[in-house]
C-alpha cells in the first residue's frame, strides 16, 4: 500500500474537485524506469478496471493500480512538493532508493 501525505492527498482533492471529477479516484500507473528508480504516471479514474488493485488509505478518494504497479510502489510516499526549482505539483519518492552513481547519486 502506497502512503499519501495530507498535503498529497488535499491537492488531488481540490484537482478532482476542479476537473469536475467528484467521486473519481487517481490510477496510478508504472510509465517506466530511469536512474532513478521507477517512474510513474496518474490519471483520474472512475472506478476500478479488470485487475486493478483498490487501496482505500485515502478519505478523499481511491487509488488504483496493477499488480506491477503495486510492487513498485512498496514503501513509497505520494507527496505534494512546491518548490521555486521544481516547480508544484505531486511526486511518488521511494525513500529506499538511494538515487544512482551515474547521476551523483542526489536524483528523486
Amino acid at each position: 500500500m502506497v502512503q499519501i501525505t495530507s498535503d498529497a492527498e488535499k491537492f488531488i482533492g481540490e484537482l478532482l474537485e476542479k476537473n469536475q471529477k467528484t467521486g473519481y479516484g487517481i490510477k496510478i500507473y508504472l510509465a517506466g524506469f530511469a536512474c532513478s528508480g521507477p517512474q510513474f504516471g496518474m490519471s483520474f479514474q472512475e472506478k476500478s478496471g479488470e485487475g486493478d488493485k483498490v487501496d482505500k488509505s485515502s478519505s478523499l478518494f481511491d487509488m488504483f493500480y496493477d499488480n506491477e504497479t503495486e510492487e513498485a510502489l512498496k514503501d513509497c510516499v505520494i507527496e505534494f512538493i512546491d518548490d521555486p526549482n521544481f516547480g508544484t505539483g505531486l511526486t511518488i519518492r521511494d525513500p529506499n532508493f538511494g538515487g544512482c552513481s551515474s547521476c551523483g547519486g542526489g536524483c528523486h
